[in-house]
């Protein structure tokens, strides 16, 4: 049974793009997304190479073998599966879910995880709006644009949250942006790195960081 920082591993390439056909991913964009030092991950990438779960070479990055995306997909179930049922068992927030699953996500087993999936009605998108894989190891193609790609004056449908930090979270609660929020594009200065959009009759400025981390599609 592989271990919790093997998941831990394998989960953060995969968000990272290891999975993509072509792509790599950085040592030090693993060490910033797990909170490491670049010297841990490279001696754990060693081990994860050992066993066949990246292709990984010094200097030039890391991605998935088949085996390391199958892993990662079963891990990502389970995350966002657990998300789900505490936010429509036990109403908890958006910005509570994610550190909990976290913790859960290594002690359920893939059994239970189906019953959950079961019991939920077989859903298709998490609490944030990223897509849950199915059981055989399959996940639909994410939607959408990012915000500050979408057009002055169109509206939108705010349909995933791609930074799952509880401060980012409580921030668009505060600003009135939850997921399926409707809204409209004001406005983009590039020159100031702002997009502005209205939503419920609020107008709301947010950096580039931020609206690039917002997916929506047309509502």
């Amino acid at each position: 049974m592989p271990s919790l920082t093997t998941e831990n591993y394998v989960k953060a390439i995969y968000q990272l793009g290891g999975h993509v056909s072509g792509e790599v991913v950085a040592t030090g964009a693993i060490a910033q997304q797990l909170t490491v030092s670049p010297g841990s991950v490279t001696a754990m990438l060693k081990t994860l190479r050992d066993a066949d779960f990246v292709e990984y070479a010094p200097y030039e990055g890391v991605r998935l073998t088949q085996s390391g995306k199958k892993l990662a997909l079963r891990v990502l179930r389970r995350h966002r599966l657990i998300e789900l049922f505490l936010s429509q068992t036990l109403e908890m927030t958006w910005d509570e879910v994610h550190e909990e699953a976290e913790h859960m996500e290594h002690a359920v087993s893939d059994r239970l995880v189906d019953r959950i999936d079961d019991y939920l009605g077989n859903p298709t998108t998490d609490p944030h709006g990223d897509p849950i894989p199915k059981s055989d190891g399959t996940v639909q193609v994410a939607m959408g644009k990012a915000l500050t790609e979408w057009p002055t004056g169109h509206p939108f449908r705010l349909i995933r949250v791609l930074d799952q930090s509880s401060e980012f979270l409580r921030f668009l609660t505060d600003s009135g942006l939850n997921l399926s929020s409707v809204g409209q594009v004001v406005d983009h200065k590039p020159h100031a790195a702002t997009t502005t959009v209205q939503v419920d009759e609020r107008t709301n400025v947010l950096s580039q960081q931020v609206a690039d981390k917002l997916i929506v599609v047309a509502p």
